[in-house]
């Protein structure tokens, strides 16, 4: 048997992700009085929040910006040493930006972008959350007690990139970062590979990289929040409704990861998940599972078809309709 590279364990989890809206004021109410997240920090276009479960300061920024999208996303490495050895890794790549003295709530920082043109950075010293009274937990192992405002998202749980090369970025994130690979979908006897699903940490995926139909880059698809069970989904559906917040598809149960989902648009543009279910992979030999066109199907396991926004919009949004367009050719891959 021939041996296998010793796995990277550099980068510890999925720290923050920054989004810009065209609408920040209306995104906020969004995020803290329908999902329920805590406002921490503002600084001049920007405000910083975070779920009641996340242990960090600040986990989500919303950034004011004449079109949406993703803006940096951030990583924590395990170690300061590791911090290092990723941005070294990353500068060789010739993928490195450079070195930054950190947002709110974070150290020094390695700025780079993946081969589609997304933002991202490294970083491992961080500000952990301190709860005022009036958001002290009787927990003492919970960072911030439940309000029971909105929807009340724990915490933030993954994004989904476009690319366009899907191949390529999901290299660069298993080879250059560690991530390890979950799940994929590959058409065409496997010579195609259309969407990607990877963690550094034993949750099913932190990362996914989809194509882009529409042949940009540096698209965003979606970010995830986490909620404990299906009934916190059911219950955000109607919080949403009642508010006036488009439902483009959910409640239902993806076969990829298991996840139990609903998808919406925050009023910038961007399309959020609120998620629960899937499952941890907790096995260091983990084979990745495969699936074709036959076994994807809709890309549900059980509920409504996706609709065909979920493959033609994502944000920034750009005009034109994509080639591999939603066909029983090209079935819908998520």
């Amino acid at each position: 048997m021939a041996a296998q590279a010793e796995p990277i364990h550099d980068i510890a989890h999925l720290g923050s992700v920054e989004l810009f809206t065209p609408k920040p004021e209306e995104s906020l109410w969004y995020f803290r009085e329908l999902l329920g997240m805590e406002v921490v920090h503002r600084a001049k276009e920007s405000v910083h929040l975070r779920g009641y479960g996340d242990y960090a300061t600040s986990t989500l920024k919303l950034t004011a910006s004449r079109n949406a999208g993703v803006g940096c996303v951030a990583w924590r490495a395990a170690s300061p040493q590791a911090l290092e050895r990723r941005a070294k890794a990353l500068a060789d790549a010739g993928l490195g930006i450079g070195w930054t003295n950190g947002d709110f709530g974070r150290g020094r920082s390695y700025r780079f972008r993946d081969p589609d043109g997304h933002t991202m950075e490294i970083y491992f010293e961080e500000q952990k959350f301190v709860a005022p009274p009036e958001l002290h937990s009787n927990l003492k192992n919970l960072p911030q007690k439940y309000t029971g405002r909105g929807v009340g998202v724990r915490r933030i749980d993954h994004l989904a990139l476009l690319a366009s090369d899907v191949e390529a970025n999901r290299k660069f994130a298993t080879d250059l970062l560690g991530f390890q690979l979950r799940e994929q979908v590959r058409y065409d006897n496997g010579k195609t590979e259309i969407g990607s699903w990877m963690s550094p940490t034993a949750i099913h995926h932190q990362l996914a990289y989809v194509v882009d139909v529409k042949g940009a880059h540096g698209r965003l698809h979606h970010f995830s929040l986490w909620v404990d069970n299906r009934d916190d989904v059911l219950r955000a559906a109607d919080i949403l409704t009642e508010n006036g917040v488009f439902i483009e598809a959910g409640p239902s149960k993806h076969n990829n990861s298991q996840g139990f989902y609903l998808y919406t648009y925050e009023p910038g543009g961007n399309r959020v998940e609120i998620y629960s279910g899937s499952f941890l992979v907790t096995a260091p030999d983990w084979e990745p599972v495969t699936w074709n066109e036959e076994e994807r199907g809709t890309g549900t396991y059980w509920g409504a078809t996706l609709p065909d926004s979920f493959i033609q919009y994502a944000t920034p949004d750009v005009e034109g309709k994509g080639e591999l367009a939603k066909t029983p050719e090209f079935p819908v891959f998520f």
